[in-house]
């Protein structure tokens, strides 16, 4: 309850802020006004698509983890070590990369040495959505017992990547 009444009057102060702010621009020109405002529109609407992008990004995260549990619970045989583990994971993940942006993680890291964070904090809101479907429709694959090869031909590699051999089996 106290944090509600913290929020609505941070809200309160922060509305009462603009006003007063606005009143003042006033003063000093109508010109004032009017860029002051066309500021805060665009400060909104920064905002809105900045949190858009966030949510797209938290939904890829859940949807990551119901990926990983369909990995981990239909697909490693218990007996593997962290280390293969971790290899299949990674392989999993790299497919979908390549089949959305064309490339692997690693690829991605060594193409964009000054970006932070990785190929998936750079997605846009679209690849954000794309790849947060294609995470839910791999688990289901992988929980149909599907393997990786007949997953990358039947559904997203032989449509999205022209790189891909078949004859290889390789990116």
């Amino acid at each position: 309850m106290l944090l509600v009444l913290e929020s609505n009057l941070e809200k309160m102060v922060a509305h009462l802020l603009i006003e007063i702010a606005l009143e003042f621009a006033s003063w000093i020109s109508a010109e004032v006004k009017l860029y002051i405002i066309k500021e805060f529109q665009r400060l909104k609407v920064e905002e809105s698509e900045q949190l858009e992008w966030q949510g797209k990004r938290l939904l890829t995260k859940i949807n990551y983890l119901i990926h990983t549990d369909a990995i981990k619970t239909y697909w490693i045989p218990v007996e593997l070590t962290e280390v293969q583990k971790s290899f299949i994971y990674a392989s999993e993940a790299d497919m979908l990369n390549v089949a959305l942006f064309g490339m692997r993680a690693k690829e991605w890291e060594d193409n964009n040495p000054n970006k932070k964070g990785n190929i998936r904090d750079c997605a846009s809101t679209i690849e954000l959505a794309i790849l947060s479907n294609l995470e839910y429709h791999n688990s289901l694959l992988i929980k149909d017992g599907i393997n990786q090869k007949e997953r990358r031909m039947r559904r997203y590699v032989s449509f999205f990547d022209d790189d891909y051999d078949e004859e290889e089996d390789e990116w």
